[in-house]
């Protein structure tokens, strides 16, 4: 209306609403109002993803994000669209593992876009938005889980058939604030190796699992073997095919193995043990997706930034992956009829 009063007040008048309280009460409108957009589409990611499920471990060093990537590529592989969220804001290592690291991210109309990685995985890390590698992200609690809520509600995920989350190693606040984020998590995937250590503390990821009413949807025993592999030939160059052979191994110990139509053959050896990982899921009552060999090529791919599966594609490795997939899959489609609970 035209003529209407303008206050002439000024900050010191005495009512407390000088410009800075002003500038104060808008940056609180607008933090509000983040924060209700951020909500809305967490909702919205609950429906446009099939799949969502955690991959947790109970300790460091058992291959936690090597499995996480490989569980990722192997769906891709398979014509799914899948999306990794790597939640660990400390040490995150994916992109440098799936060749991507450095990768500027899109931003637009206030949304994060995922880097591209291998078979058309799209990617969320830490590691994207750190400039200096070497300096260490010292962050407190509530600062940390801010910045997760802003990974899952501030990024254009898209429709995706899988979202996996990949976390450090434990059980604390990261898994709890993504479940409750994110209440139609499908469950979590427990890595371990076969050492007793690591089994111990397995079992801890999963009755973590348990505590909140989330399903464990299987163990997988990392580093389980060395995978040896070869050709057989006759005196003559001849392949020997489809025949039983005897391999030399460690200490004198003598290996069978098979070769195939082309002579080429390959065995596991175990290095630890075996069946430790099989046995945990069984006296806790979850299903065992399966063991991954120890390859050393999974080593140099992490290093180089071509994982395993991307390398050799029909190798031993991928093949374990796709086996641990597939019944992964089935679980995925027989889903507890138990819904998720905050304890």
């Amino acid at each position: 209306m035209a003529g209407s009063p303008v206050s002439t007040h000024s900050p010191g008048d005495g009512d407390g609403k000088g410009p800075e309280t002003n500038d104060e009460q808008k940056a609180q409108m607008e933090q509000a109002y983040q924060q209700m957009r951020r909500k809305m589409r967490m909702t919205k990611l609950n429906d446009d993803v099939g799949h969502k499920f955690m991959v947790l471990s109970g300790k460091g060093g058992v291959g936690k994000s090597t499995v996480a990537t490989g569980l990722a590529l192997s769906l891709a592989r398979m014509g799914q669209k899948v999306g990794l969220l790597d939640i660990d804001i400390t040490g995150p290592n994916l992109p440098k593992m799936l060749g991507i690291e450095g990768t500027q991210l899109h931003v637009e109309e206030g949304q994060i876009h995922p880097a591209i990685g291998p078979h058309g995985v799209k990617v969320i890390s830490m590691a994207f938005l750190i400039e200096d590698p070497d300096k260490p992200v010292i962050w407190r609690g509530p600062i940390k889980l801010g910045a997760i809520q802003q990974f899952i509600g501030d990024v254009a995920w898209g429709d995706l058939d899988y979202l996996i989350i990949d976390f450090p190693p434990g059980t604390s606040d990261e898994p709890l604030t993504v479940t409750q984020s994110l209440p139609t998590m499908d469950g979590v995937v427990i890595v371990t190796t076969p050492q007793e250590v690591a089994l111990l503390d397995s079992r801890k990821s999963i009755n973590f699992a348990k505590t909140i009413n989330l399903p464990v949807l299987g163990v997988v025993e990392n580093m389980r073997g060395y995978t040896l592999q070869g050709s057989a030939t006759n005196p003559d160059g001849s392949a020997i095919t489809n025949a039983t052979i005897e391999i030399g191994g460690p200490s004198g110990q003598k290996i069978e193995a098979k070769t195939d139509s082309d002579g080429n053959w390959n065995v596991m050896l175990d290095l630890f043990k075996r069946g430790g990982g099989e046995s945990a899921a069984e006296e806790m009552d979850v299903p065992f997706l399966g063991s991954l060999p120890f390859d050393p090529g999974i080593v140099r791919g992490g290093d180089d930034g071509v994982h395993r599966i991307v390398a050799e594609p029909d190798g031993p490795t991928a093949e374990a992956f796709q086996s641990i997939v597939t019944r992964l899959i089935e679980n995925l489609e027989s889903p507890d009829e138990d819904g998720v609970t905050i304890i």
